[in-house]
């Protein structure tokens, strides 16, 4: 959870030096998705933790992800200012959109590896058995025809 504040804070001072000194928001889109990547990621985390029934976590644990995400919002808010007076018209409302849609194909795109993997595994399961079951019919062959031959 550290390592992805701590991303999310690298990315967002880039985006926030790079406004102040003038340079567009467009000028540093890798540090915003990253910001947004790593916000992300400790919200899964979170999301993940509470879905749990027994998950261990310390009180200090969960005080931890709360700050985390807390600064993560604050931080939100204010790239949400930058866009909108440093940025063009509509440009936070887009961004919005854009992200909706970025993670609902995100989401499609691990349902399909998984659909993949499940089918792959499906598949292997019913090679390993037709070949497990040819193996016992030669084997059953073999020690018939040794059989009538003695």
């Amino acid at each position: 959870m550290l390592a992805e504040l701590a991303a999310a804070n690298a990315a967002f001072s880039i985006v926030k030096k790079a406004v102040m000194n003038g340079r567009e928001i467009t000028d540093c889109l890798k540090s915003v998705n990253d910001f947004v990547n790593a916000k992300d990621i400790l919200q899964k985390k979170g999301n993940k933790k509470k879905n749990s029934i027994f998950n261990g976590n310390k009180a200090g644990d969960d005080l931890e992800e709360f700050i985390a995400l807390e600064k993560i919002k604050q931080q939100e808010a204010e790239l949400q200012q930058i866009m909108i007076y440093h940025g063009r018209p509509g440009l936070w409302q887009d961004w919005i959109k854009f992200q909706a849609k970025a993670r609902v194909a995100r989401q499609k795109e691990i349902e399909r590896k998984v659909r993949e993997r499940k089918k792959l595994i499906h598949d292997l399961t019913v090679w390993a058995l037709i070949s497990g079951c040819v193996i016992v019919l030669a084997l059953v062959g073999i020690l018939i025809y040794k059989g009538s031959t003695i």
